[in-house]
């Protein structure tokens, strides 16, 4: 099982930058999908999480209004639209499977077990 993510680079503060993560091993589209960051010397965090049918989602205070969770069952990929970038969303960011099939009700407190590698997102000011 992979999770592969993508799409990361350096914008400037305001821009706006698409994330994804592409699944392969397994079907992912049965399953709730997170992304996760961490910024250098801080512990990786919660950012965002999507029902396996996408009609739930959750976000963390600091990225609502700003970042869109959302998956394309068909293809086995989820993505992070973040919009309103800041300095302070520099970090490296990790996509994630849920432990269990058909989680209809998503939190910060999903059981991701399957994990990709990261993908860096630099914000400058």
């Amino acid at each position: 099982v992979q999770l592969q993510a993508s799409g990361g680079g350096l914008v400037q503060a305001g821009d706006s930058l698409r994330v994804s993560c592409a699944a392969s091993g397994r079907t992912f589209s049965s399953y709730a999908m997170g992304w996760f960051r961490q910024a250098p010397g801080k512990e990786r965090e919660f950012v965002a999480a999507i029902s396996w049918s996408g009609v739930s989602t959750y976000y963390a205070d600091s990225v609502k209004g700003r970042f869109t969770i959302s998956k394309d069952n068909a293809k086995n990929t989820v993505y992070l639209q973040m919009n309103s970038l800041k300095s302070e969303d520099t970090a490296v960011y990790y996509c994630a499977g849920d432990s269990s099939e058909w989680r209809r009700v998503v939190t910060a407190s999903t059981p991701f077990e399957y994990w990709g590698q990261g993908t860096l997102v630099t914000v400058s000011s």
